[in-house]
């Protein structure tokens, strides 16, 4: 990629100013749309993959480009949103409803082979943070459920119905919360007396066994909890691994993929991926030679992860943790995915005492 940061930006700002019916929503501002776009190079005549849909506001920018549009989430409301949008389409958005992680089945099912393009916007979207009915975020109270796609066991499912010892795991593998143990503990007491319904409870609850934040920077104490519980509710660390394999498996050679991440766990998983895939040969020594390795099947274009600016982050507070990183697809033959191997953690309880 070539340009600066702000040869970037204004390139994307014009773009999207002139783009009519797909200019972007006032009420959404999708995450480093800027970096996105100049990555994923959007063309007149491409068909693209958006895989975490939202509120569209990566589908708007490629639609503006003149390319094609599959958009896919699992969350049937967003999927209701865009009906209008793929109306003004006239025929180049393509709305499916599912799993991002099956984007290789959406993809054929269109009577298409390959895509020229595919992005992912990993995370819960702004705006169903946003619906306290969803119980996504402790900043509203609303029913503890946190499921995407509505189906499956809610959070209140997990913290009510689990082992302390698994919830212990789930908050300790998914959420990084060095108490997971007291919360866990803590969870088990108060659903004894009366079971978790509402987001507030549980915010409350974590507030009551880490203390509130002193300082304005410092994360909520429910930060981590709740962090964890949507991961775990909705598979989204699996989902993530099979939708890398997906890409892989439906990128046309010189297809570009963009994935924008929100924590470590998430951009580990991303890293190790296209580290493995971009790689022309093992390591070796003079005790051990090299040893043979697949064919790369991809090209890295982005060299390491990319940041946002200060600008964005200045007016879009959710884009501080994002990291894109981004490839571009070769003729090689796609290869099968390794959960394990990209660092995809298991939540399953192990023996011994959950961490104090």
């Amino acid at each position: 990629m070539s340009g600066s940061r702000n040869d970037i930006t204004e390139t994307a700002v014009s773009a999207q100013a002139d783009a009519g019916p797909f200019a972007p929503d006032p009420r959404h501002r999708p995450v480093m749309l800027a970096e996105v776009m100049a990555h994923l190079a959007p063309r007149p005549g491409e068909v693209h993959l958006d895989g975490t849909f939202g509120a569209g506001g990566y589908t708007r920018a490629i639609l503006g480009s003149g390319a094609s549009v599959i958009a896919v989430d699992r969350d049937p409301s967003a999927i209701r949103a865009g009906r209008a949008l793929a109306e003004a389409a006239e025929g180049r958005l393509t709305l499916v409803e599912g799993r991002f992680g099956d984007l290789d089945a959406h993809v054929r099912a269109t009577g298409r082979d390959t895509v020229d393009g595919v992005v992912l916007d990993i995370g819960v979207s702004s705006m169903q943070f946003d619906e306290a009915e969803r119980g996504f975020s402790f900043r509203f109270d609303g029913p503890l459920d946190m499921r995407m796609g509505g189906e499956g066991p809610s959070a209140a499912d997990i913290v009510n119905g689990a082992e302390e010892n698994e919830i212990a795991r789930i908050l300790w593998v998914y959420g990084e919360e060095r108490k997971s143990g007291p919360i866990a503990r803590a969870i088990v007491r108060r659903r004894a007396e009366r079971p978790f319904e509402r987001t507030r409870e549980l915010a409350d609850l974590c507030e009551a066994v880490l203390g509130r934040a002193k300082k304005p920077h410092e994360i909520h104490p429910a930060t981590r909890t709740f962090q964890a519980l949507r991961i775990h509710v909705n598979g989204e660390l699996d989902e993530l691994a099979r939708a890398l394999g997906a890409a892989e498996a439906v990128l046309a050679e010189g297809g570009r993929l963009v994935v924008v991440s929100f924590h470590s766990l998430e951009d580990r998983i991303v890293k190790r991926f296209l580290a493995d895939r971009s790689r022309e040969r093992a390591g070796g020594s003079r005790h051990a030679p090299e040893t043979a390795v697949p064919e790369p099947t991809f090209v890295l274009v982005a060299k390491g992860a990319v940041e946002p600016g200060e600008a964005e982050t200045a007016v879009n507070p959710r884009a501080r943790s994002a990291k894109l990183r981004a490839a571009r697809r070769t003729a090689a033959p796609a290869r099968a995915i390794d959960a394990e191997a990209l660092g995809v953690p298991d939540p399953a309880p192990r023996r011994g005492r959950a961490r104090a």
